[in-house]
């Protein structure tokens, strides 16, 4: 009788390459073993200190030693490890920040209590888990809470719903989302009335424990901000003039300025003919957006980086240079003279400035506003080309030229707070309705500027079929920082569920719904092209410009934005195709090749 072999298990591996001094093999093996939901919890703990004392990656065995202590398993020695691989190290520098903070807020007008706890009865300890977040540890509950990240740029409450009074929040312990509000809600005595910032906090020892780690330095030297704690609530909102002996009523009314404005909406474009334009004339009049149509790109960065280096030409010598009429015209003489006094002009300050004054940009803006307006933005391309690229790393990705000049603009840097959305529409009409766009201009019908001419002048119609099932722009990084803080809307849901859709748009963008989210309006006025508000783009099929074969290769090709976005399919059933069905099926389809032939 044969005695089958013992197969080694991934921990008995690595301890063999541990013996005989393979680190490396060792830890890719103690990896694979904490990684196995078979493997017993005293060789996991094994495993994470191994992982720990060999020098591997330091997170594998955080995440391995966190998971056993929250299951209960060996919890004094693991609590014991990360005490003393993670806490005590930097315990000194949060107490130190604790202490700074607390001295701060005593000398500060807008807190009414001042009873700071000391550091060692603080109920939560932070412990960091990489250079930018920390883990809480509930004291009284033995709890590792999860994984925090105060500068986290994510703006996930809605501060600016309601208007009508000043802005009210409770329990905000993100360092981004103070600077927001820092940033965004204008001061007081800009405005002529009370336009303070009110924070409330619900338990004083959990807001003296995130003073460990948030700043308070930046956040208090303008006094915008009003701390309430518990039952000081019902302060809220405190008559300035009779508590403080502040009448911010006899102040003038202070225009925005250049650099006042640091948050941008950015629409991105997905594709040509989803819908942007829509979205365009429901943001259009907002009254706390700087809102256009779409912009081309290119043509507008070279009037912008025109108007920065005149800025700059102007504040080096300004007997020599100076604004031209039409500048003056467009931009206004204020913003022109703010724009030459600034210290070291950006890109995003000639940008802005572009727009400030811009009667197409302006809409409904005012200067009495209780917070700054967006910058509204979709930078439209005439084409949009993604290609196979390799990748160092030996895969093929796709890569979009057109985006990545968005990516590295300095421009877009340079804006701190960043809402991205993306309007999406089911892939095979939005093809349906580019085509017959096409070949309107190639028909002389209908011209914009976007379509391409060969250098004899001729419109052409290129493979949109090819660039269509190749788009991938819809599956962004949340690695990003253009997309850090997105949302993707159905243009089909806008049309035929305005009210809700627009309302929950609105909530993301932090803004408020206001009544020019009703109707369509751009620079020419309201309604500008008769469509509105008319659902008939949603059940178009363009059947002329988008044959049945192409409609079932897209939905087959691009099935998982169908199902990701609850698109139904039309002519694809959800079968699997081998290849060869799909170059038969390919051969069949003749639309736009039809038309590029013609």
């Amino acid at each position: 009788m044969t005695v089958p072999e013992h197969q080694m298990t991934p921990i008995e591996i690595a301890r063999q390459f541990a013996e005989m001094g393979q680190v490396e093999d060792a830890l890719n093996a103690y990896d694979v073993a904490l990684r196995q939901e078979t493997t017993a919890p005293e060789e996991r703990l094994e495993a994470a200190c191994a992982v720990f004392q060999f020098g591997g990656d330091y997170k594998i065995a955080y995440d391995a030693f966190l998971s056993l202590y929250r299951e209960g398993q060996f919890r004094d020695d693991v609590f014991a490890i990360l005490n003393e691989a993670f806490y005590v190290p930097n315990v000194r520098q949060q107490e130190e920040q604790y202490k700074k903070n607390c001295k701060l807020l005593k000398n500060y007008l807008y807190i009414f209590r001042k009873d700071f706890l000391p550091f060692e009865e603080l109920p939560i300890k932070f412990y960091p888990y990489d250079d930018n977040g920390v883990l809480p540890f509930y004291k009284n509950e033995e709890r590792f809470d999860v994984y925090t990240d105060v500068n986290d740029p994510q703006i996930a409450h809605y501060f600016f719903r309601d208007l009508e009074n000043p802005i009210f929040a409770k329990d905000i312990f993100s360092q981004y989302e103070l600077e927001y509000l820092r940033d965004n809600v204008r001061r007081s005595d800009w405005i002529a009335r009370e336009n303070h910032i009110y924070l409330h906090y619900s338990d004083w020892a959990t807001f003296c424990s995130y003073l460990q780690i948030l700043d308070m330095k930046p956040l208090l030297e303008d006094e915008k901000f009003v701390f309430l704690i518990g039952d000081e609530e019902t302060l809220y909102p405190i008559d300035f003039k009779e508590r403080f002996g502040i009448d911010y009523s006899q102040y003038p009314v202070k225009p925005i300025g250049i650099r006042e404005i640091n948050k941008i909406i950015w629409h991105t474009q997905l594709h040509a003919h989803n819908g942007g334009d829509f979205f365009n004339e429901i943001l259009h009049e907002h009254p706390n957006i700087f809102a256009g149509d779409s912009l081309i790109y290119y043509d507008h960065l070279d009037a912008v980086t025109e108007v920065l280096e005149t800025a700059k030409n102007i504040a080096r010598n300004k007997e020599t240079y100076c604004w031209s009429q039409k500048a003056v015209a467009t931009l206004g003489e204020r913003t022109l003279n703010e724009l030459t006094e600034l210290k070291n002009p950006t890109l995003k300050d000639a940008f802005v400035a572009f727009f400030l004054e811009h009667p197409s940009f302006r809409g409904s803006v005012s200067d009495t506003a209780r917070i700054v307006p967006s910058f509204y933005f979709q930078p439209h391309f005439r084409q949009l080309n993604f290609e196979w690229k390799l990748h160092e790393s030996g895969a093929l990705v796709f890569r979009c030229e057109e985006y990545e000049l968005i990516k590295n603009l300095e421009m877009m840097k340079q804006f701190r707070y960043i809402k991205t959305f993306t309007p999406l529409r089911r892939p095979t009409t939005s093809h349906g309705a580019t085509m017959r766009f096409l070949n309107m201009q190639v028909d002389g019908k209908f011209s914009c500027g976007h379509h391409h001419k060969e250098p004899s002048g001729l419109s052409l119609i290129r493979d949109e079929f090819y660039k269509r099932i190749i788009n991938r722009s819809f599956m962004a990084s949340p690695s990003d920082r253009l997309y850090a803080d997105s949302r993707l809307v159905r243009f089909e849901d806008a049309k035929l569920n305005p009210t809700a859709t627009f309302t929950a748009l609105a909530q993301f963008l932090d803004i408020p719904y206001s009544e020019s989210m009703t109707y369509c309006s751009n620079k020419n006025g309201r309604d500008p092209y008769g469509v509105g508000f008319s659902t008939a783009a949603v059940y178009r099929t363009y059947d002329e410009f988008c044959d049945p074969y192409e409609r079932k290769l897209i939905e087959y090709l691009l099935r998982d934005v169908y199902q990701a976005y609850r698109y139904d399919f039309e002519q694809y059933d959800g079968e699997s195709m081998a290849l060869k069905d799909q170059i038969a099926l390919l051969k069949e389809c003749h639309a736009n090749f039809d038309y590029i032939e013609k």
